[in-house]
């Protein structure tokens, strides 16, 4: 059975509204559409999520500007090929991750999503995650944010998982419409034990009068809280400093029961 949940938020704008939800047993989803105190009045951020609970989690965020088309279609067209992406899942993780950079890549660079791209208003940044096993893999457009907090890594202060990267996006100026798309990819190796994994668009590290730009900030609003908790918690605080941009943030914690690899010196 696979969980779904997918919104944009021209559906529900969120504003001056904490949300936290769950989907399935695992990911919490916190949405905060910003203060209309502050100008705030719309909301164009996104999210699809997928999760099968014995095996993977999926999940998309997306921050758009202008208006939420180009988040709209990035999810319709993920929701169209879902039985494409469901069966690349069911691969053994040796072949999975290659296979799963390769269907995102010929979806954002077919013909009708180019040409659909261009009938939009406006760009979203997009990051793509998935796990499996003990492998987190990641597809990141723009510059929303993922983060994995695991003690073993937090001890030589590595936090985030992909870079920001500015003047990328899928929609009317997509950098798939080019000549070479733009983009970055990885695959991280979880450690034994638990694996805080933690995903957010800008609205939550650009909160002035807040810390959270340092990710070592956040997880510590996680210390002895479940991720329902401290996923309320950061929404409450930068709601509080009258935030104007929105927040999305998708939490879930993976425990790993396998052998992470570790130095051949140290065995």
């Amino acid at each position: 059975m696979v969980n779904k949940l997918s919104w944009v938020g021209s559906k529900k704008h969120f504003v001056d509204e904490i949300s936290v939800v769950k989907v399935g047993e695992k990911i919490v989803l916190g949405r905060f559409g910003g203060n209309s105190t502050a100008g705030q009045y719309k909301n164009e951020d996104g999210c699809l999520i997928w999760c099968n609970e014995k095996n993977w989690e999926f999940v998309i965020l997306l921050d758009a500007h202008f208006t939420a088309e180009s988040a709209e279609l990035v999810i319709s067209t993920v929701e169209k090929n879902e039985q494409r992406f469901l069966a690349i899942f069911t691969l053994p993780v040796k072949d999975l991750f290659t296979s799963l950079s390769d269907l995102v890549l010929d979806i954002f660079q077919s013909e009708s999503f180019i040409l659909d791209c261009k009938n939009v208003q406006g760009e979203t940044a997009c990051l793509l995650a998935f796990r499996k096993d003990k492998y987190l893999w990641w597809f990141s457009i723009g510059d929303c944010l993922l983060l994995l907090h695991h003690p073993d890594l937090e001890r030589l202060g590595e936090y985030q998982q992909n870079h920001r990267s500015f003047f990328e996006w899928v929609g009317k100026e997509s950098t798939f419409n080019k000549d070479v798309p733009c983009y970055s990819k990885g695959v991280k190796e979880l450690r034994t034990g638990e694996n805080h994994i933690f995903m957010t668009t800008d609205g939550l590290v650009e909160c002035p009068n807040t810390s959270y730009n340092e990710a070592k900030n956040i997880y510590r609003v996680f210390q002895d809280v479940t991720c329902a908790v401290g996923v309320r918690k950061l929404l409450e605080k930068i709601q509080s400093k009258n935030v104007r941009d929105s927040t999305t943030v998708v939490s879930w914690i993976i425990q790993n029961d396998k052998a992470a690899t570790i130095p051949s010196d140290l065995k």
